[in-house]
């Protein structure tokens, strides 16, 4: 997983053209985790971004699930210095939808569903470290973001992902 999250880091850095600012514009990338899938992040000011992703997860469990979540992300790049690059700390709130078909899936030891499929809609708080490579267009990040979910019932779920991001150039 190091392996892949640095021959992204790098060769996004050599691919480039030209080398544009990671707090801006719109970046895509991978998140490996649970769940695991396609991470997107917008930038609306130097500290703040909405952060997506589309994503699948419940690997080793019957049926496993669709993830799709949305979140408008802090960052406090004061916090922690770094020699090169930046690193903050970064946390924020968000809606996840999770989908899974007619085996269930297993949560926290028990069926979420006996019935045959679902949809579960809940209210996300991820915290984590985003790190701004200097002179790529690239980030790396690490969550944790507990989950209550509200429909159709109440619960807590945990997800983490350690993922990348290649910005795309204005």
């Amino acid at each position: 997983m190091k392996k892949l999250i640095l021959i992204l880091a790098l060769g996004s850095y050599f691919v480039a053209t030209r080398a544009i600012a990671q707090d801006s514009g719109f970046g895509a990338g991978i998140m490996l985790g649970e769940p695991t899938g396609i991470s997107g992040k917008i930038w609306t000011a130097e500290d703040r971004a909405m952060a997506f992703g589309v994503a699948w997860g419940g690997f080793g469990r019957d049926g496993g699930y669709f993830h799709l979540h949305g979140d408008y992300i802090f960052h406090n790049f004061s916090l922690i210095s770094v020699p090169t690059g930046k690193l903050a700390l970064h946390y924020g709130a968000g809606l996840r939808l999770r989908t899974f078909g007619g085996n269930g899936y297993l949560n926290n030891n028990r069926d979420s569903d006996n019935w045959g499929g679902g949809t579960r809609l809940g209210i996300r708080i991820p915290v984590g470290l985003t790190y701004l490579v200097d002179g790529a267009p690239v980030d790396i990040f690490i969550e944790a973001v507990p989950t209550l979910d509200l429909i159709p019932g109440t619960s807590l779920d945990l997800d983490a992902a350690l993922g990348a991001r290649y910005y795309f150039g204005k």
